[in-house]
């Protein structure tokens, strides 16, 4: 495995299922039901700030949520994400979803979910 870095000056590798995630505390306001945790690491960051690369992690509840433009990767776990006047996708294992900026979506957790992601602000 190479170097580990988040500093954005070299290339490197990081295992997606073993990664030590740090918590991100949800706002009361968007758990629907349940008692879901979120953790995360920001693996890399454009110096300006328009451009983020990491990992997001969600227990088994149901929250809502305001997407940001994302491609995603699900390592492990499965849910259904709802999303408003639109579909809704049962993702799991090894599915590449992408996200609209402004959808307003639902997460309903059914093992904890576990993605790799890049947003674009």
């Amino acid at each position: 495995m190479a170097t580990q870095t988040t500093d954005g000056r070299a290339s490197f590798v990081v295992h997606i299922p073993h990664a030590e995630l740090e918590p991100e505390p949800l706002d009361p306001e968007q758990i629907v039901s349940g008692d879901p945790v979120v953790t995360g690491k920001v693996l890399w960051e454009s110096a300006d700030g328009t451009q983020v690369r990491g990992i997001w992690q969600m227990t088994p509840g149901v929250v809502t949520d305001t997407e940001a433009n994302e491609l995603f990767v699900v390592v492990s776990g499965r849910a259904t994400v709802e999303v408003e006047g639109g579909d809704t996708l049962e993702i799991g294992p090894g599915d590449a979803g992408v996200l609209r900026e402004g959808d307003r979506t639902t997460w309903t957790v059914h093992e904890t979910l576990r993605k790799a992601y890049h947003i674009c602000l």
